[in-house]
């Protein structure tokens, strides 16, 4: 069964929108809003960045759009799905099938070598050769063709974030949100996976929503947003 789509009339070929989308912790006392209001529309083949510090809202934005999260108020569109009209239980359905996720610490399982990391998105399948070639094919576009076999602690951290980027694209999504994905990384080695990603974005065609402390990201993305306090922006602070 299809989900029905209720995205604005405008949307056109916006992948991704987000409605004055808030997120409120806690209650009283205790009451936190990490997220006010934030709108923003992304466009099919962007690559857009969003710079903030920590504590600014910036993986709670990342979770309400990857519907790892749901929001206390406002909207959030996926492909045209409203995924708070959709059951928690079809929801894993839209993340499959729609998103990949990069992560600043990887979260590999060190039991599995890089191959099988990939795989596990498809684990359901794992036995299908097709998902095996396409695992193959994928450590081979991340330049992983000669370490597929090896676990995570035989890798350096350059390393374990390309088969964290070819886990992303197993099932092909259209896009892929990244949460500080040079955080953890050396100079030379977070410009390595800058110029990756920037290359499956303009060879591939694929969709980023970047996340991130990372100036370079940002120097390189066709769309800026900041993040401050909760409040997001197309205008640097500075300027506001």
């Amino acid at each position: 069964m299809s989900e029905h789509k209720t995205g604005p009339e405008d949307q056109g070929e916006s992948i991704i929108v987000t409605q004055e989308l808030t997120k409120i912790y806690g209650r009283g006392a205790t009451r936190v809003s990490a997220l006010k209001g934030a709108n923003i529309r992304v466009r099919k083949g962007e690559l857009i960045a969003v710079l903030g510090p920590s504590g600014s809202g910036k993986t709670t934005l990342l979770n309400m759009i990857g519907a790892l999260d749901r929001p206390t108020r406002g909207r959030v569109f996926i492909d045209g799905v409203e995924t708070s009209k959709v059951p928690e239980r079809r929801l894993y359905k839209i993340r499959r099938e729609k998103l990949g996720f990069i992560f600043q610490t990887y979260y590999l399982v060190p039991t599995l070598n890089a191959l099988q990391n990939v795989l596990i998105p498809v684990l359901p399948m794992r036995e299908n050769k097709r998902y095996k070639r396409r695992g193959e094919r994928l450590l081979e576009l991340v330049g992983l063709k000669d370490r597929m076999h090896h676990k995570p602690g035989e890798l350096s951290g350059g390393e374990q974030q390309r088969v964290a980027i070819a886990r992303a694209l197993i099932l092909n999504p259209g896009v892929i949100l990244a949460d500080e994905p040079t955080g953890n990384l050396d100079t030379k080695t977070g410009a390595e996976i800058i110029d990756l990603m920037q290359r499956l974005n303009k060879e591939r065609g694929k969709t980023f929503i970047i996340v991130t402390h990372d100036s370079r990201i940002a120097e390189n993305a066709e769309r800026v947003f900041y993040l401050m306090d909760g409040r997001l922006s197309d205008v640097p602070p500075e300027e506001n």
